[in-house]
């Protein structure tokens, strides 16, 4: 090929600014031996959806649009290349057991954490059910410890186990009755009026979960919102999950959500709110859930959450150099 006059590979073809390192050419395929401080994993998952969803193809989706985005950020004066993150690839799933696919990725994230002991992961639903497994995978790291939990989202997802068995509306309720987080130790971000239903709404509160509302934020502003948020989800607990379900962002910003909303969070507020829980040692793994890049406008819902995880990753590695 090298013979013919400019036919190259596809990769080679495409056009590339030496004195620029895009996402794509520096988050690369873990080795499987590298010891590293955070790594990308895809749980391809949207069979548990109430809705029709085709969240399981958030992760790919997500990769692709690496190539659209830098290294480097003037905002925060971070250029991430030099932070030491992987591609780690997507937890198999089960082309139709739903409990099996949960139970591969419980089962393949406790692995992981056995051999990468200080990994910060970076989960790319999938569907919301997939935050119930991989946040028993994650408390599993800290036998006999407890673990909080900071929840972005606009509904509860508390729905009961009885009408439809675990769903994309589940997760936090398996995870308050299997005894893996306390409610008090759960906070949750951005939740709006007119998603929820009261039983729903009486059933956190009845557990000790704490709840700011969209309307919260707006009024308090997510700086005081989250000032509080940290001191509850991290009362007498190890290490902090943060679970980012996209929808509790505004419909007129994320048009790929399944689940669209009037009067939802502003990305602004995420963007700061990432950044600084990125910084945090406690803050020890997250979560992006729930969006489909399959009714998704011009990427830009796709677009919008590769910025929020370069931005908690900008946290991140202000955190090492600190």
């Amino acid at each position: 090929m090298s013979e013919i006059p400019f036919l190259k590979t596809p990769e080679q073809a495409a056009f590339r600014d030496h004195m620029e390192t895009k996402v794509a050419h520096w988050l690369t395929q873990w080795d499987g031996v590298e010891a590293i401080q955070a790594g990308l994993i895809g749980l391809p998952l949207s069979k548990p959806s109430i809705s029709h969803s085709g969240a399981s193809t958030t992760p790919a989706a997500v990769r692709a649009a690496f190539k659209s985005f830098t290294t480097y950020s003037l905002e925060y004066g971070v250029d991430l290349q030099t932070l030491p993150v992987r591609d780690l690839g997507d937890i198999q799933m089960h082309p139709t057991d739903i409990r099996e696919c949960h139970r591969r990725i419980q089962e393949g994230l406790q692995a992981l954490y056995e051999q990468q002991p200080h990994l910060v992961p970076i989960l790319i639903g999938g569907d919301h059910s997939t935050s119930c497994p991989s946040i028993q995978a994650f408390a599993a790291r800290y036998p006999g410890k407890r673990i909080g939990i900071l929840h972005f989202d606009a509904h509860h997802d508390v729905r009961n186990l009885e009408d439809g068995g675990p769903t994309n509306g589940t997760p936090f309720r398996g995870l308050l009755e299997s005894g893996v987080v306390e409610g008090r130790h759960i906070v949750q971000i951005g939740i709006r009026g007119f998603m929820n239903s009261k039983a729903y709404h009486d059933y956190v509160k009845r557990h000790g979960v704490h709840i700011f509302t969209s309307r919260d934020v707006r009024r308090l502003g997510i700086d005081a919102v989250l000032d509080q948020a940290l001191e509850l989800a991290g009362d007498g607990t190890e290490a902090l999950f943060v679970s980012f379900d996209v929808d509790v962002i505004d419909q007129a910003y994320a048009p790929g959500c399944p689940a669209v909303g009037t009067g939802g969070m502003n990305p602004w507020d995420a963007l700061d709110a990432l950044y600084r829980l990125g910084q945090l040692p406690q803050v020890q793994g997250i979560d992006f859930v729930e969006f489909d890049p399959t009714v998704d406008v011009r990427n830009l819902t796709t677009r919008m959450t590769v910025q929020f995880m370069l931005t908690f990753l900008a946290g991140l590695a202000e955190r090492l150099r600190a």
